[in-house]
């Protein structure tokens, strides 16, 4: 039964080896994702917690929009600058690689580099940030005059998986806090959770299952708009047993690719073609294939710094859903990166064929192999800058190519900025000498 739910509840944070969490550690009582609770209380207490780097305890209020000045369209924004294209380039071994990056330190003055940065690849887990989208487009119809209508709602409005949440390996974290028990499990029919739960399992720990019951519900708020809030789960598996499959597979497909479209991020940029578990198939098909490139994901993470993707609080909120508050993994776990603050996403799809060897391991596809990786970086010097990086380098675990990557791309960007400043610091002086010396 989904209905609104008004009470507080203080639970605990998931502490995983094996996982990765976002938003910043105070957001609980914003969000009642249940895993802050914990991690904020150590925090608070000034119990040593070694697990996260210094740039993921960044609170709520710390996290900004760094583009909202440029009204420009995301076209006249992404222009490459030769000189920093060329150094970027020097760095990428060639086929099998995808990369675009683009340098906002001087919000006024951005440089734009890409490599390859049309060529699709299949996004795998990082086309979950489109139903990332899809569920916040949704909810500014369902509420479109209150922001804090529209935090309430997913805040408060508890939904179960049912089947559609089932046959994903990736576990998500259950805490029980008066009795201070973790269990790490897969999602089964029963599980209930508020929709900014379910949104931080689909972003932090990648969970497929997450991701399918996101999606219907992106798909229910389309079809029952302002009665959304109202509904229950009995009605709204009964309107997906009326409803045609046709009909259904075109509303889901509309869901999460209209936004995208919005944006200017066309169908050979990046597209969703369908959800993330088979379960989720019952009555909903899939259509179109997925495909992301680059660029499509660069003109999505540039407007959101702008603000304009939905509205301003909307891109400021799923760039929180983004922030990476534990364990950092592939591109991300770059030592160059530990005092940064990261908004990061990654994905990996690929196969084996095991007749052709045996041996081919996970992450290592013999047939097609790819590792996407999207991420904000924040430097406390003030150096920023957006990479998304794609790969499909056959036999290889690419995790460890994207974290070398993601120090060198680093170092280039600041090495860079640094030169600028200096030769700024030079013009002062001069100027500065000059009318001293007049």
């Amino acid at each position: 039964m989904k209905k609104p739910f008004y009470l507080i509840i203080l639970f605990g944070i998931l502490l995983s080896t094996t996982m990765t969490s976002f938003y910043p550690i105070d957001g609980y009582q914003t969000t009642g994702i249940k895993r802050l609770y914990q991690l904020r209380q150590f925090q608070l207490d000034s119990v040593p917690y070694k697990r996260i780097p210094f740039g993921a305890f960044k609170g709520v209020s710390d996290i900004k929009l760094n583009l909202t000045t440029r009204k420009d369209s995301i076209d006249n924004l992404l222009v490459e600058d030769k000189d920093f294209a060329k150094d970027m380039s020097r760095l990428f071994p060639g086929a099998g690689y995808s990369a675009s990056i683009m340098d906002m330190t001087n919000p006024e003055k951005l440089r734009y580099a890409a490599f390859r940065e049309d060529v699709g690849y299949q996004p795998g887990s990082v086309g979950k940030l489109a139903v990332l989208l899809a569920v916040m487009d949704q909810m500014a119809k369902v509420c479109p005059d209150s922001w804090d209508q529209r935090t309430m709602y997913m805040r408060d409005i508890k939904v179960t998986s049912r089947y559609w949440g089932l046959g994903d390996h990736h576990t998500i974290p259950i805490y029980d806090i008066e009795k201070d028990k973790l269990i790490k499990r897969q999602v089964i029919a029963s599980d209930e959770f508020s929709i900014y739960e379910w949104l931080d399992h689909m972003v932090s720990v990648s969970n497929n299952g997450a991701a399918s019951i996101m999606y219907r519900e992106a798909m229910l708020m389309a079809a029952f708009g302002a009665d959304y809030v109202n509904l229950d789960a009995e009605k709204a598996e009964q309107y997906f047993k009326d409803t045609p499959r046709d009909s259904l597979t075109n509303l889901a497909h509309r869901v999460v690719n209209d936004p995208l479209r919005k944006l200017g991020i066309t169908e050979d940029d990046w597209r969703l073609g369908g959800m993330f578990t088979r379960s989720a198939e019952k009555y909903v098909s899939r259509k179109g294939g997925s495909i992301g490139t680059p660029k499509g994901l660069m003109k999505f993470l540039v407007q959101m710094e702008q603000g304009t993707v939905v509205d301003k609080e909307s891109s400021l909120e799923m760039k929180r859903l983004m922030y990476a508050t534990d364990r950092r993994i592939r591109y991300a776990k770059s030592s160059r990166l530990d005092s940064a603050s990261v908004y990061f996403k990654s994905g990996s799809y690929y196969k084996c064929d095991r007749v052709k060897d045996p041996n081919c391991k996970s992450y290592a596809g013999n047939v097609y192999n790819y590792m996407n990786s999207v991420i904000i970086v924040e430097h406390p010097n003030g150096i920023k800058y957006v990479t998304c990086l794609m790969t499909n380098v056959l036999n290889k675990n690419s995790a460890g190519n994207h974290m070398y990557l993601a120090s060198m791309i680093d170092d280039v960007i600041n090495k860079d900025n640094n030169a600028m400043k200096e030769a700024v610091r030079e013009v002062e002086y001069k100027s500065d000498k000059d009318e001293t010396d007049n």
